[in-house]
């Protein structure tokens, strides 16, 4: 990733944003990121959803257990309030939050701040998921991820729900989601 230098010296800040299906391995390259930033001894405040308690109820975790310390929240309006004196915002699944996590994401930036951002590109059911494709839109930089397909091997790009519950939020695992391809995952929706 290229960043132009800053030669204003003024303090620039920017969205990057990480997104892909689950299993795509988002959240490890967002705690790589992170740990990469706190190495360099810049000040970092991370932020979840307050309803993500998967792994830890504090901890950002990934699927393979690398964590990083987190402040759980139920409205991105806390970022504003609690991000004092920071260099650099995490925030993991986005997507679970409502359409003022954009705004909040344009506002860090603009105070300077390089706010790092990952989540769900897509549900269940390939469709758009909550405000990713807003925060894609105003994003500096895009990182997409693929996993692979458990089907056939290929790349998969959309996580294919195991079971029949309905709705769109419905916190889960391996027990419960499968990363598939456009090919696969069209084969097991036609079957339900």
């Amino acid at each position: 990733m290229f960043i132009e230098p800053n030669i204003s010296g003024e303090k620039t800040g920017w969205i990057e944003v990480i997104c892909g299906s689950m299993f795509s391995g988002k959240t490890e390259e967002l705690i790589r990121r992170l740990k990469r930033v706190k190495f360099a001894n810049l000040k970092v405040e991370i932020f979840k959803p307050a309803i993500d308690t998967r792994y830890d109820e504090t901890q950002v975790v990934s699927h393979d257990a690398n964590a990083i310390l987190s402040t759980p929240i139920d409205n991105p309006q806390a970022i504003l309030l609690m991000a004092n004196d920071v260099d650099v915002v995490g925030i993991d699944e986005a997507q679970f939050f409502g359409e003022e996590i954009v705004n909040v994401c344009q506002t860090l930036a603009m105070q300077g701040i390089r706010v790092i951002v990952a989540g769900l590109d897509m549900d269940y059911k390939g469709k758009p998921f909550g405000s990713m494709p807003q925060l894609l839109a105003v994003a500096d930089y895009i990182t997409k991820l693929h996993a692979i397909c458990v089907k056939c091997g290929n790349i998969a790009s959309i996580s294919y729900r195991k079971t029949m519950q309905d709705g769109q939020l419905l916190l889960g695992e391996k027990d419960t989601y499968e990363p598939r391809c456009r090919k696969c995952y069209q084969k097991g929706a036609s079957i339900q």
